[in-house]
């Protein structure tokens, strides 16, 4: 039992040493770390008061050098005001300088013009001197002489111009010999390097057609019962159809080629068919026809290419396509418009003129007679229409007004479209006339030559190229004979339309004639 409890108190004693002695130990260690504690915030506020002055002495050497770039800066920019102020100091005596040289001048220009002003006076003044003087001297002339002074100057001038008609015409004869030589030259020159570069086929388009059939059984198809096939496409097509003696062969006849091509390439259509009743045609008449349309624009468009030619508005194509389909006594219309494109083209360049512009221009020149058949009017007229309509150059405006010489032309280029149109119309071959035309224009030609006084025959030869006017030797001398070659050619030129040129050759001839018995 005791020792029970002296374990017991043991236990105690040990528990309240343990207790007693873990206190110490902890107040101890408390006071330790108090201690260390203390330490560590001494050391950090002697940190932080270190570094305090570190970022002073840093900040004061910022603000430091900050204030020396600021300086700096001042200093340059007290340097460029200065020599800023230096230029406009001397820019300004300058002004000064040259305000004072003007206002000298000005002066001096004031001066002069006084001075000329009172010098006009005087001028003025004698002038009016001398009108006096020189007016009683004609007065005193006048009644010595017992001649007023317009008829004095009447009797001078008839003098002179009876003493001087003859070395006149004779230097004129000379220059205008000379320059014609010269002009006859380079024109010869320019129009024969043109040709030699531009050649073409010569090609006659006809008023009529001929289908070849299979057999002659198609004739009676074609005609139908009754004719009523006949009939049908006469009258949608516009074209005649003669039907003949003629072996396996129809004849269409039309003076519009468009509708005799339509009718041609639907009759062809038919007969490959082999179904001909009314309203086949007229389905294959209708479908020929938008097929046509887009052939036009093809032929249009392969023109334009040709000739290198853009920017065309596509009703424009359409309406150069249909010149395919015209004619012009017997020449197409399309590639007689190439042909004066082409040709303008090589004149316009050996006269140094603007290539493309010709070509247009000769292109353009006979656009109206695509439409001449469905608008009033020339086709002179209707081609400065559609120009105009669609915003062409002015230049070929006038090109495609004067060509016929209606209208003047303003420029080279429309003169030469004129001499281009000439040649591609008068190249042999080219066109066909009819006898009554021939014979009518060969009648005008002569009857101008008729006309002039002192003429006694005038013959037309060459097929109207050339005029040969044979004078009375009696009353035309030799150098009136070159006047009245020159009237002859002035009053062709105004009158008449022609293709091509015409040579006038005056003939005075003197015979002196005996009969010995």
């Amino acid at each position: 039992m005791n020792n029970v409890l002296f374990s017991i108190l043991l236990v105690v004693i040990g528990l309240i040493v343990g207790y007693g002695i873990s206190f110490l130990i902890n107040l101890l260690s408390g006071n330790m770390a108090s201690k260390k504690a203390d330490k560590l915030i001494e050391q950090a506020k002697k940190d932080i008061e270190k570094l305090k002055r570190d970022a002073a002495i840093e900040q004061k050497e910022e603000a430091h050098k900050a204030k020396m770039d600021l300086d700096k800066e001042i200093r340059e920019k007290k340097d460029e005001l200065k020599e800023t102020e230096n230029r406009i100091m001397q820019r300004e005596s300058s002004i000064d300088k040259r305000e004072e040289m003007y206002q000298k001048r000005e002066l001096a220009l004031d001066e002069r013009e006084s001075k000329l002003s009172e010098r006009q006076e005087e001028i003025q003044v004698e002038k009016s001197k001398v009108e006096e003087i020189k007016k009683e001297q004609l007065d005193l002339l006048e009644k010595i002489s017992g001649f007023s002074k317009d008829k004095a100057r009447e009797l001078v001038m008839s003098k002179v111009k009876e003493n001087m008609t003859k070395e006149i015409s004779e230097y004129i004869r000379e220059r205008e010999n000379e320059a014609k030589l010269e002009a006859d030259k380079q024109a010869r020159e320019m129009i024969v390097t043109s040709m030699q570069k531009y050649a073409a086929d010569i090609a006659s388009d006809q008023t009529v057609t001929v289908v070849d059939l299979p057999n002659d059984e198609m004739k009676g198809r074609i005609i139908g019962r009754e004719g009523r096939n006949i009939r049908t496409i006469e009258a949608i097509t516009g074209v005649d159809l003669i039907i003949d003696d003629t072996p396996e062969a129809v004849v269409l006849s039309s003076f519009d080629p468009l509708r005799r091509e339509i009718a041609r390439v639907t009759l062809e259509s038919l007969i490959k068919d082999g179904r001909i009743h009314p309203t086949r045609i007229e389905e294959l008449y209708d479908k020929v026809c938008k097929d046509m349309k887009q052939k036009i624009i093809q032929y249009g468009q392969d023109v334009t290419f040709e000739l290198g030619l853009t920017k065309f508005a596509p009703e424009l194509i359409e309406t150069i396509g249909k010149l395919h389909f015209r004619t012009s006594y017997g020449q197409n219309a399309l590639q007689h418009s190439k042909e004066v494109a082409e040709l303008s083209g090589i004149l316009a360049g050996e006269m140094g003129e603007n290539v493309t512009l010709a070509k247009r221009a000769g292109l353009l020149h006979d656009i109206g007679k695509a439409i001449d058949h469905e608008v009033e009017g020339s086709h002179v007229e209707i081609g400065v229409d559609i120009a105009k309509k669609y915003h062409e150059n002015e230049i070929v405006v006038n090109a495609i007004a004067s060509h016929h010489g209606d209208t003047p032309a303003t420029h080279v280029i429309s003169t030469i479209v004129a001499i281009a149109d000439a040649l591609s119309a008068s190249r042999p071959g080219a066109r066909s006339d009819s006898l009554e035309n021939y014979i009518q224009r060969l009648s005008q030609l002569e009857e101008v030559g008729n006309t002039i006084k002192g003429v006694d025959k005038t013959f037309a030869v060459q097929a109207g190229r050339e005029l040969r006017v044979i004078v009375k030797p009696e009353e035309v001398d030799d150098l009136e004979a070159h006047r009245i070659a020159r009237e002859v050619k002035e009053k062709i030129e105004s009158t008449l339309k022609y293709p091509g040129t015409i040579k006038i050759t005056v003939i005075r001839e003197t015979r002196a004639m005996e009969e010995a018995k």
